[in-house]
């Protein structure tokens, strides 16, 4: 018998911020993790004496090392038995860290040097509909000193609670939107074609495809598309926990692997730089191994696309550049010559990701995808 499925965080859905303010009794024992945005926006006049930092104040970007130990050194002052993370995959990754027993030096806690022990309750709220962090037990960090970005995965990092209020995300602008929705989709995506899924994972892989795409057939059919996009956050946070869900079960692959070198050196948001890697490595699956399960995304996706299953992966291109737009890796500051490096780096630091590859990707074949999308 081997283990099928399993959802860890209990799932809210709220109207708007004072129906989750008073269900969860916000108060002086809560540590609540986010940004000014939100917090001034939606959250200041619910919160009473809660303690309230911003991720902001100690950084900009995506958090890094640094960032996560100069924060840890101002949390470790106050007293709390709760932390509320409301924001982006940012903000989440950082709060799972900050109910843990031990969380410095952080490169110990990552290289498992130090064993993470839970001894804190967390409640995490999603403002964006991509990362799905808020039902997944994993952490990604930019380590500075190793020049990547690194995944911590355990089960000590699940939430207690995953709160989707679709107002938080309305609006936020649209390239982040973009950038995140497109992220669920890689989740998506890659759970469905991971060998590690079952029947109960791709249900929630294939919703979330389904929700995405046919989604951004109405944005890009929309004559504001900013209009179409806030009548559709619900369905767009809603696929994002799915995907979530799917991956947080079955696992993300070589997409991710093979973004975060390149993300952590030139500080790419994560959902762009996977929206990057994405297709090109959708082409090289099938060119390797076209016979198997990626015969059923494409059925999926050309059903979903309308367009011949020859035709998916420009076809799918094509849609989502109506939402973002795509750029090479050049356009991001990379320089040839760091292919190579980045390919090593997805041989020797990700094997957590690319052990869920469809297929085998090795050194020649990674490299080859680098410079195809340079």
């Amino acid at each position: 018998m081997t283990k099928q499925f399993r959802i860890v965080p209990e799932i809210y859905l709220f109207n708007n911020c004072q129906e989750f303010a008073d269900a969860f009794s916000i108060g002086e024992r809560d540590l609540i993790l986010t940004n000014p945005t939100y917090y001034h926006g939606y959250m200041d006049r619910f919160c009473g004496e809660a303690n309230v930092f911003f991720l902001k104040d100690y950084g900009t970007g995506e958090p890094t090392d640094v960032m996560v130990e100069a924060l840890y050194e101002d949390v470790r002052q106050v007293t709390y038995d709760r932390v509320i993370a409301i924001g982006g995959g940012s903000i989440i990754d950082v709060a799972k860290l900050l109910v843990q027993e031990t969380v410095v030096p952080l490169e110990k806690l990552f290289d498992k040097e130090i064993p993470t022990k839970k001894v804190k309750k967390l409640v995490v709220v999603p403002t964006t509909c991509g990362t799905g962090s808020e039902v997944t037990s994993v952490s990604v960090i930019d380590m500075t000193g190793k020049g990547t970005k690194l995944g911590l995965q355990t089960d000590e990092e699940y939430a207690d609670a995953a709160v989707l209020i679709p107002e938080l995300a309305a609006h936020i602008p649209f390239r982040f939107f973009a950038a995140s929705s497109i992220d669920a989709l890689v989740h998506a995506v890659e759970s469905y074609l991971s060998p590690k899924a079952t029947a109960f994972s791709e249900m929630f892989s294939i919703k979330a495809i389904e929700t995405i795409l046919s989604g951004y057939c109405e944005i890009a059919a929309a004559t504001d598309k900013e209009q179409k996009k806030q009548a559709l956050i619900g369905e767009f946070l809603l696929a994002s926990t799915y995907a979530g869900i799917a991956f947080g079960n079955a696992g993300c692959a070589a997409v991710h692997a093979m973004s975060l070198p390149f993300s952590g050196a030139h500080h790419v948001p994560h959902g762009e730089a996977n929206y990057a890697l994405f297709t090109g490595v959708l082409k090289a699956y099938y060119r390797l191994c076209p016979d198997g399960k990626i015969q059923k995304l494409n059925e999926l996706l050309s059903h979903l696309l309308k367009c011949s299953q020859v035709q998916v992966y420009d076809g799918l291109d094509e849609l989502l550049g109506q939402i973002l737009v795509k750029r090479s890796l050049h356009e991001y500051g990379v320089e040839k010559e760091e292919l190579k490096r980045y390919t090593q780096t997805v041989l020797t630091k990700q094997g957590r990701l690319t052990a869920n590859n469809y297929t085998t990707l090795d050194e020649t074949e990674i490299l080859h995808i680098y410079e195809q999308l340079f």
